[in-house]
């Protein structure tokens, strides 16, 4: 289980080590989270972890995820020879629209922890496993915003029930997807204050199948 104010601690050890004269404080931290000091305040007081920021900061200095999350040494992090990663893409949003991301440049390496992989299909299938983040409530309970969902692009066989990304004409998005007796397909949303949809298969691209989710769960 993750607590919120044991990582801001580790985030403030990580920021005393910058040559940052006195005290570390939480506006220290919020602001190498990218968040105001306002939403870093609510997101504590109600032990909500800011996963994607979190994420785009350990990518950006180069620290392991684990570390921050999973109570890792350092130590053993640096001398481990098993280590896996996957692609993150932090500025590519799914479910509000967007556009697609194959061919995004911006993408960061994120370090998954060993008992994850097999989550992901192996180590095997993780050159196939891309890592976007979730905005919205269309999809919740089952996703929520600012889940990072991961998605494997060799699975984009809707006749297969199950939660896809895919773009249509009007952006990037990620929904439950049924195929109908009549060939079309049911978009829908788990949400339940969102209407059904129903598209041809030719009125979408598929990007692949959700396979697994990291974040709060509410």
């Amino acid at each position: 289980m993750f607590i919120v104010e044991e990582i801001i601690n580790k985030l403030k050890d990580i920021l005393s080590t910058d040559g940052k004269n006195g005290k570390v404080f939480d506006k220290d931290v919020a602001q190498s989270l990218d968040l105001s000091q306002a939403n870093f305040a609510t997101m504590k007081n109600r032990g909500k972890i800011p996963y994607t920021n979190i994420l785009n900061f350990c990518a950006k200095r180069k620290i392991s995820i684990n570390w921050l999350l999973y109570n890792q040494s350092p130590d053993s992090l640096v001398d481990s020879t098993d280590k896996y990663w996957i692609r993150y893409y932090p500025s590519v949003s799914v479910s509000a629209g967007g556009g697609a991301y194959e061919n995004e440049d911006d993408f960061s390496s994120l370090e998954l922890p060993s008992y994850f992989v097999n989550v992901l299909g192996g180590k095997d299938n993780l050159k196939n496993i891309d890592a976007i983040n979730v905005i919205g409530d269309s999809m919740e309970p089952t996703l929520n915003s600012d889940n990072i969902i991961f998605i494997d692009k060799t699975k984009d066989d809707v006749s297969r029930d199950g939660i896809y990304a895919f773009t249509t004409i009007h952006g990037l998005f990620v929904k439950r997807i049924q195929k109908r007796v009549d060939g079309k397909l049911d978009i829908i949303s788990d949400n339940k204050d969102y209407p059904l949809q129903v598209l041809n298969k030719d009125e979408l691209v598929i990007l692949g199948k959700v396979v697994s989710s990291f974040g709060k769960v509410y």
